[in-house]
């Protein structure tokens, strides 16, 4: 399986939606992505949507933990929103919980966030 990105530019937050696996072979693609628009788009928050998101192994947590590092610089913040119980599982291991906000939907992140 291989995995669908869907990025959006609302105001200053990039939504990033994912669907499917997010592993070694799929990660460059996602942190060339995001890299780009948060730059060119002059972001300064993410929410991840990983509702549809089945897999993710460490190279996705890398490109996660990239992306955060990316926004902190430009004193922004992530919030992980809609969340499968198997990704779940790998971020509290992971403890990107402790720097990672968790809502229950993306319209709550993007309230959070200040621009629903």
């Amino acid at each position: 399986m291989s995995l669908a990105i869907n990025l959006e530019v609302k105001k200053d937050v990039l939504c990033v939606r994912l669907s499917g696996e997010l592993d070694h072979h799929t990660a460059d693609e996602l942190r060339e992505k995001a890299s780009s628009l948060i730059e060119s788009e002059n972001v300064k928050h993410i929410i991840l949507n990983l509702e549809e998101l089945s897999f993710m192994d460490s190279s996705g947590l890398g490109v996660i933990l990239g992306r955060y590092k990316q926004i902190k610089q430009k004193h922004g913040e992530m919030v992980v929103c809609a969340i499968s119980p198997s990704v779940n599982r790998l971020f509290e291991m992971s403890g990107l919980f402790k720097i990672i906000r968790l809502e229950p939907s993306e319209e709550n992140a993007l309230q959070r966030l200040g621009v629903a």
